[in-house]
C-alpha cells in the first residue's frame, strides 16, 4: 500500500498571525514539503491544478517535473488533472514528457474540478463536464496506446495522421486514476478501463465514500478486469497532529474555522464527526485511517491533506515527521498484515512495464514532414 500527501496548492492567510504567504514562497514551500515527504520515508506526492486564486498550482506538470529532478524515490501524481478543460493532445504529450523526466515515477488523476468559472476559461461548457470527461479521455487514451491516431469528436477539431510526442516510456502510458466526490459516472468510466478509482474523501461522511467505491468495483468486475476486491481504490483525508489530542484541536481550530473551503461552517468537531477529518494525537489518526478499510475494503493508496488552510511551513514540515516516524509505519504494518494475498498492489511503471513483456524503444520517426503532409519519397517522386 502507497501512503503520501497532496496538495491543493492553496495561498491562505494565516489567521493566527494574519500574514499571507506570497505565491513565490508557497511555490517553494511545496517542493520543499514534496523533499520532506520523501525523506520521511512516504511514497507519493500529488499536486492539484487550478487556474484561479486563492491556487497557483495552473502547471503541475512543471512543478512536479522540478521536483522529480530533486527526488530519486517519490512517486509523483496530480489531484487532479482536469481532463474536461484541458486538451487530450497537450495532457498526452506534458505527461509522456514527465514520464521521461522523472524515470517513470509518475501517475496522474483525472477529474472534472470543483470550480464552476473554469470551462469558460477555456471556451467549453459545464453543461458539457460528464461528456467532455468521456470523450476527451478516450482520446487520450488513443494517443498514448496508438503511434498514429485519426480521430474526429465533438468538442474538438479532428486529428488526422497524428502522432503525439514523446512517446510514453518504454512504450507504457502512465497509470491513470480517475477521481470523483459525488459523480457515479466518473467511477463507471474507471471501472470501464480498469483505472484507478480516487475518492477525495474529505468532505462527505463514510457512507457516501463507500456507496461510490462499492459502485466503482461492482463495475470493475463487470467489464472483466478482476474480482470486485481487486479493484484500484484510493482515498484522500485530512490530518492534523499533535503528541496530545487537546493540543492539536486548540492548535487547527482558528485554521479549520478560516478555512477557504470549510471554515465558517460546521464546528470543527461536527465535521471531524461526521467526515474522515482527524485531528487528535497519532494513535486517533493511526485508528481512525484503519477504520477506512472497514467501509470499503482492502485498498492501495493513501493520501493525506497537511498543507491547507494557512497552516505555516513549519508546522507542515512537523506533521510530516509525525506521519514519517509514527504513523505511516504502523499503518503500512496493519494494512499489509490485513491484506489477502489476491489483492494487488498499485500499478507502478516498473510492474505494468513487466506486465507488457519488457521495455520496448516507442520512439516513432515521422514519414512526412511538417509542411506538406508527404513522405519525403512521394515528394522526391515529383
Amino acid at each position: 500500500m502507497q501512503f503520501g500527501i497532496f496538495s491543493v496548492s492553496d495561498i491562505t492567510t494565516d489567521p493566527t498571525t494574519g500574514r499571507t504567504p506570497s505565491e513565490a514562497e508557497r511555490i517553494q514551500a511545496v517542493v520543499t514539503i514534496a523533499e520532506k515527504a520523501e525523506e520521511v520515508g512516504l511514497d507519493v506526492f500529488a499536486l492539484g491544478e487550478h487556474h484561479n486564486p486563492p491556487f497557483f498550482s495552473s502547471s503541475p506538470t512543471t512543478t512536479l517535473a522540478y521536483v522529480a529532478a530533486r527526488t530519486r524515490t517519490l512517486q509523483l501524481s496530480t489531484a487532479t488533472t482536469l481532463i474536461t478543460t484541458n486538451d487530450p493532445v497537450k495532457i498526452a504529450e506534458d505527461y509522456a514528457m514527465l514520464q521521461h523526466l522523472a524515470g517513470g515515477r509518475v501517475d496522474l488523476m483525472m477529474g472534472r474540478g470543483n470550480t464552476g468559472p473554469v470551462y469558460p476559461w477555456f471556451g467549453k461548457d459545464i453543461r458539457d463536464g460528464i461528456p467532455l470527461a468521456v470523450e476527451n479521455y478516450a482520446l487520450l487514451r488513443r494517443l498514448w496506446d496508438s503511434d498514429v491516431v485519426n480521430w474526429s469528436g465533438q468538442y474538438r477539431t479532428p486529428l488526422q495522421g497524428f502522432t503525439s510526442t514523446p512517446r510514453p516510456l518504454d512504450g507504457v502510458a502512465p497509470f491513470v486514476w480517475h477521481g470523483s466526490i459525488r459523480s457515479p459516472q466518473i467511477a463507471e468510466q474507471a471501472a470501464y478501463y480498469g483505472d484507478g478509482f480516487f475518492h477525495n474523501h474529505i468532505f462527505w461522511p463514510p457512507q457516501h465514500t463507500q456507496r461510490m467505491v462499492e459502485f466503482y468495483r461492482q463495475r470493475y468486475e463487470h467489464h472483466g478486469h478482476g474480482s470486485a476486491d481487486q479493484a484500484i481504490v484510493g482515498l484522500g483525508g485530512q490530518v492534523f497532529m499533535r503528541r496530545n489530542s487537546q493540543d492539536a484541536v486548540r492548535e487547527f481550530r482558528p485554521y479549520f474555522d478560516n478555512a477557504p473551503v470549510y471554515g465558517h461552517g460546521p464546528s470543527l468537531e461536527d465535521f471531524s464527526r461526521e467526515t474522515p477529518l482527524t485531528v487528535g494525537s497519532p494513535q486517533q489518526v493511526i485508528e481512525r485511517t484503519l477504520g477506512f478499510r472497514e467501509y470499503v475494503g482492502d485498498y492501495q493508496r493513501q493520501l493525506f491533506l497537511i498543507d491547507h488552510a494557512g497552516l505555516p511551513l513549519k508546522t507542515v514540515l512537523e506533521q510530516l515527521d509525525i506521519l514519517g516516524e509514527e504513523v505511516v509505519p504502523v499503518l503500512r504494518r496493519e494494512f499489509a498484515a490485513l491484506k489477502p494475498a489476491h489483492v494487488p498492489e498499485v500499478p507502478t511503471h516498473a510492474s505494468r512495464v513487466a506486465a507488457r513483456g519488457g521495455a520496448r524503444d516507442a520512439t516513432v520517426h515521422a514519414p512526412a514532414d511538417d509542411v506538406t503532409g508527404q513522405a519525403r519519397e512521394e515528394v522526391e517522386v515529383r
